[in-house]
């Protein structure tokens, strides 16, 4: 009988790893609780990880009782699945969907672990826009949620293309193994579609001069291919800002163009509002609804979308206001500041 060859983690030079896939506690952050807790402690999250936000303002909305059949939209690294899981308490059934089919695998091993079997729990990689497939499937819910902001796992991964802070190639798909990435989405576009994505998405107020800058390179065949060639875009149009003002309005824009260059590639808002219309066949009567929002125009389809359902007699009941997360879950998660939460009630 043959013994299994013990095997070291890689070294790497230096005192800390420079690449993320040298890294280990980042890519397996369950197995470090101290760690965990020391970067909670100061108010960020562990890379390779996704601290799950309202969740105790979600539970409140759904209602969840033992028994119901519900839909998490957006499974992530699984914490409001699991918070769901526990409401059931082993009686019911929950399916959650995700694109992802790299972290989504990763979450579901961690939950089998956890106990939670195909007959209380079931994953789905297909995008929510497609949910009424789950409804087939599984029956008609009693809850759903969608929590529609980026997990952290994809963002802190530079693989990914999600951030300029490491130089990687500029991917940004939810799912890499299909569609086009970001670099070869932006030599597709003119300047003016370049320009009017940019507003539509996310609001740019330098939106005419980023565009420019990005369709010049185009022109030049000096084609945008990495994470650091786009903030290096943005920079060259903010060039003309007060050396005081530059620092921060690069970074803000940054944020904004990477944003929406990830809702076109990934065909957000598409998929938001086909999930809106597909809620009043895959809901029961008196079912319950979440929505988390991270920016406005996420916020103004749902807004829209839910006045509509209320005033056609869908809703008996959804929320005037937007709930935002308490001051302490910002403090703690700061990835939870421009949370907004809208929940709705169907006849």
């Amino acid at each position: 009988m043959s013994e299994t060859q013990h095997r070291r983690r890689p070294h790497y030079s230096g005192t800390h790893p420079k690449k993320f896939e040298e890294k280990y506690k980042e890519l397996d952050p369950s197995k470090y609780s101290d760690t965990v807790e020391k970067v909670m402690a100061k108010g960020s999250t562990p890379a390779g990880m996704h601290i799950p936000i309202m969740v105790d303002e979600v539970l409140e909305h759904l209602c969840i009782e033992p028994g119901m059949n519900g839909c998490d939209c957006t499974l992530g690294y699984g914490g409001h699945s699991t918070a769901i899981l526990k409401k059931l308490s082993g009686s019911g059934h929950l399916v959650s969907l995700d694109v992802d089919p790299d972290e989504s695998a990763k979450t579901e091993a961690r939950l089998r672990k956890e106990g939670y079997g195909e007959d209380i729990f079931a994953i789905r990689h297909i995008n929510f826009a497609d949910v009424k497939k789950a409804a087939d499937e599984f029956g008609k819910f009693d809850f759903l949620m969608a929590d529609l902001g980026v997990s952290s796992m994809q963002i802190d991964n530079p693989a990914r293309g999600f951030s300029y802070k490491t130089e990687s190639p500029l991917d940004l798909r939810m799912n890499q193994h299909k569609g086009i990435t970001a670099a070869e989405r932006l030599k597709e576009l003119s300047l003016d579609e370049i320009e009017g994505m940019l507003i539509e998405n996310a609001d740019e107020p330098y939106a005419g001069r980023i565009a420019k800058v990005i369709a010049s390179h185009n022109r030049k065949k000096d084609h945008i291919e990495t994470t650091v060639d786009l903030k290096n875009a943005v920079e060259e149009a903010l060039a003309f800002l007060d050396e005081s003002e530059k620092k921060e309005a690069v970074k803000k824009s940054c944020a904004r163009v990477f944003q929406a260059l990830r809702i076109d590639i990934n065909g957000e808002y598409e998929a938001l509002e086909s999930l809106l219309y597909s809620l009043p066949d895959v809901m029961k009567p008196g079912g319950k609804t979440v929505f988390l929002t991270f920016h406005s125009g996420e916020d103004r389809l749902v807004k829209r979308a839910f006045k509509e359902c209320l005033r056609s007699g869908i809703f008996s009941d959804c929320s005037q206001d937007v709930i935002r997360p308490s001051s302490k879950e910002c403090f703690d998660n700061p990835r939870a500041r421009s949370t907004k939460l809208r929940w709705a009630v169907f006849v």
